[in-house]
């Protein structure tokens, strides 16, 4: 066991790849009951409506996949097929039992994906680009991997999206986005409880010009 016990704070404080691994290696098996379930996270149905309601469809890659929430709600809203990639294995290893994904693999969107340019008609993220994950540069691959026209609608922490510096990164992309909205959403609902119960998220939509 990690000296880092499985817990929100823990994650929006990692610092480290490792620290990273350690964390959710650990949190992987209860993942579901003790974030999914406790903390009534209802972000994944946002994003996965938001992508639905604005025409996405499959193939699309889930980033940041975990253990398949996102993908059980994109599911029930009949997008298919889904792809999937995380950075720890053991979450993967959960994801991959419930029959979700057409493909599950490892990957770090902070490099490069082994994806090839242009493969995917979209790209959703939900609880990715966080307090102590994924920051703005990694947009320039979600980018890269995504269709000309296609749609992207990945969640980001509202803390976050002021001090990375989000504002700056889309600005920066200019022409190679379109489109580009943000809708302020809770990450959980009324069951939520302790310090974070009340966090938010913009939803954010684009596509890739």
């Amino acid at each position: 066991m990690s000296d880092r016990a499985p817990t929100l704070n823990a994650a929006y404080g990692l610092a480290t790849p490792e620290d990273n691994l350690a964390l959710y290696r650990d949190w992987a098996a209860t993942y579901d009951q003790t974030f999914g379930v406790a903390m009534d996270y209802i972000m994944p149905h946002h994003v996965s409506m938001a992508y639905v309601q604005a025409g996405g469809v499959g193939p699309v890659l889930d980033i940041g996949a975990g253990t398949g929430l996102v993908a059980a709600a994109l599911s029930a809203l009949g997008v298919t097929p889904i792809d999937g990639t995380d950075f720890s294995p053991e979450m993967l290893a959960v994801a991959a039992t419930k029959g979700l994904y057409q493909r599950l693999f490892w990957g770090d969107i902070t490099t490069q994906l082994d994806v090839p340019a242009a493969h995917y008609a979209g790209v959703v993220s939900s609880g990715t680009f966080t307090l102590g994950h994924v920051g703005p540069a990694a947009l320039e691959e979600i980018l890269r991997i995504t269709r000309p026209g296609g749609l992207v609608v990945i969640s980001i922490n509202v803390r976050h999206y002021e001090q990375a510096g989000f504002a700056a990164k889309f600005a920066q992309l200019g022409a190679q986005i379109a489109g580009l909205t943000l809708e302020d959403k809770p990450f959980y609902g009324s069951g939520a409880k302790g310090e974070h119960a009340a966090d938010r998220g913009y939803v954010v939509r684009f596509r890739r010009a």
